[in-house]
């Protein structure tokens, strides 16, 4: 991984020049400019504070921007993560969510060693979608108090904390309303040609930090930004202990599972972007190795971030220093602007975050969903979502897996079986007198769940000849499909009909052959196609007509193969 890192760094900076350099810079600075407001916000979403935004945002902007999978990724806090960690933060403390962190890293590290890059494909459409859907609504949600301006009791889940509003007197503060509206205001307002020049979200920050200024409203502000990367409140070797970590692991693998899914969709969604490759498991080892450094800086659990990863790509970046000229402006800004940062109301950070959660959704691929009428889809998009918000965030993905999952097996389940007469006049060969020939054409994959209706399907037919079973639409079959198989060569081989299989594939024949059917069936009794199977039926049949005094063949009725 090492060799590949370092031959991929010397062909990202091959003939790199002055003005890969302006561009790259300009960038960079863009990039701040959209990852200031949101760095602060989510650091106080999340429960801790605006200052561990800004530092988590800078350390991964540099650590996981240097080592990281692709030239293109921005790292630092997340509205998701932000999202799991409010819950996370109230359960443990931000010294847990330290502990929770660094553990995490440690899992993704080893993660992006054993090669997980390709989990992400694993992961249905729908369920992605229903699970940054549901992120969406804990987003929302969690903003509830910022944007009333109002603090109530915390609770178990954004559903029971929503269901609280409705349960608990509220005194809410009109000017924290209003201040929200307006960033919320100006960043759907905002032309979308300025926004590369200037980011809606800084402008609306901005225009909320200069009315509560100059009207002097009486609203929460995110208080002090410590100008320093070691604030006394951070993670210390001597405070790791090995005990306090058994509590921790469910949080630690939920960081770490988000921080994996949201990584590896950015990289792919970037890499497509920049039609560039883009190496996974590099990145989930950038990833560790960040969010096993920033707990001990006092930052939060980091990711990439897809929205500032594409500001970096549209806005020309060319190589991984625009992650570090995006560090770089945040430290500045911290050190520059702290005062002025410290009093920027807490709703105003509230709006920015509502504009972010409803842009999250993939709202073209729900569209998609529901306007082609996906049933499926449609399952996996709300059960996912539902469990998000309800749930933990782990089991969410794990429930909408394991439900598209069961609707894939139940689908496959259905295979399909069309036993057919031979034509022969289509053929353009005259079947031999007292030769009964039935084709049986075989589509869907041959396993445990799709044997039963073999059974029922082939036991209705009646044959008293050969049975070509057609194979080419079975691309799978398992130990029960090549178990059936034999049973129905025995059962015919008794009643004196004949087998033949057709149309195999490398999966299938493989699987016939480790079971001996191929041995049983022998050289004649395999062939390519349905027509040549017939063709040798007619040849090997004896020309000769049955005797007078030789009973005449029954047809045989299959009996059911349950037994």
């Amino acid at each position: 991984m090492l060799r590949k890192y370092i031959g991929d760094l010397k062909k990202e900076f091959g003939g790199y020049s002055a003005a890969k350099l302006r561009k790259d810079a300009f960038a960079g600075i863009t990039v701040t400019a959209v990852a200031l407001p949101l760095a602060l916000a989510f650091g106080v979403s999340s429960g801790a504070t605006a200052s561990a935004g800004l530092i988590t945002a800078i350390i991964a902007g540099i650590v996981i921007g240097v080592l990281a999978g692709g030239s293109f990724q921005i790292s630092g806090p997340t509205g998701a993560m932000a999202a799991i960690l409010t819950a996370l933060i109230q359960r443990f403390g931000i010294e847990g969510i330290w502990l929770a962190g660094l553990m995490s890293g440690v899992l993704l590290l080893i993660a992006g060693l054993l090669k997980f890059g390709k989990l992400i494909t694993l992961i249905p459409a729908p369920v992605v979608t229903g699970f940054t859907s549901g992120i969406a609504l804990i987003i929302a949600i969690g903003q509830i108090d910022n944007i009333l301006g109002v603090v109530t009791p915390s609770a178990e889940s954004s559903a029971v904390k929503l269901i609280q509003y409705f349960q608990t007197p509220l005194n809410p503060s009109v000017y924290a309303i209003l201040i929200c509206a307006l960033v919320v205001a100006v960043m759907l307002l905002w032309p979308k040609k300025w926004n590369a020049a200037f980011p809606s979200s800084l402008v609306a920050l901005i225009a909320a930090l200069g009315a509560s200024v100059a009207l002097k409203l009486p609203v929460a502000v995110i208080g002090d930004i410590p100008k320093t990367l070691l604030p006394e409140h951070r993670l210390s070797l001597a405070a790791i202990d090995l005990a306090a970590m058994q509590p921790l692991l469910s949080a630690a693998i939920s960081i770490a599972m988000l921080g994996m899914i949201e990584t590896l969709l950015c990289g792919e969604v970037a890499s497509h972007m920049k039609n560039e490759k883009y190496d996974a498991n590099r990145d989930l080892v950038s990833q560790g190795i960040g969010n096993i450094l920033i707990p001990f800086f006092g930052g939060i659990p980091a990711t990439a971030a897809i929205a500032r990863t594409s500001v970096a790509v549209k806005s020309g970046g060319q190589t991984r220093l625009v992650s570090i000229f995006h560090a770089v402006g945040l430290l500045l800004s911290m050190f520059l602007l702290a005062p002025v940062m410290s009093r920027i109301p807490v709703s105003a950070l509230a709006g920015i975050l509502l504009v972010t959660a409803w842009r999250m959704n993939e709202w073209h691929a729900i569209k998609y969903i529901f306007s082609h009428g996906f049933k499926g889809a449609m399952a996996k998009f709300l059960i996912t979502m539902l469990a998000t918000v309800l749930l933990d965030l782990t089991q969410a993905i794990l429930i909408g897996v394991v439900f598209s999952l069961v609707l894939f097996v139940a689908r496959l389940s259905n295979m399909r079986i069309d036993v057919r007469d031979v034509d022969a006049g289509r053929l353009g060969i005259t079947l031999p007198e007292g030769l009964n020939i039935k084709v049986a054409f075989f589509t869907g994959p041959l396993f445990f769940a799709t044997i039963g209706q073999l059974r029922r399907q082939l036991t209705e037919a009646d044959y008293n000849g050969v049975l070509i079973a057609s194979m080419r639409g079975v691309s799978h079959i398992d130990m029960s499909g090549v178990f059936a198989i034999d049973e129905l060569y025995e059962v015919l081989k008794a009643a004196g009909c004949t087998l033949m299989l057709s149309g195999l594939q490398s999966q299938v024949e493989a699987m016939l052959k480790r079971g001996g059917i191929l041995d049983k069936l022998g050289p004649d009794g395999v062939f390519w196609s349905a027509d040549q199977a017939i063709l040798a039926a007619c040849n090997s049949a004896a020309p000769a007509a049955p005797q007078p005094d030789s009973p005449p063949a029954s047809p045989v009725i299959l009996p059911t193969l349950e037994s």
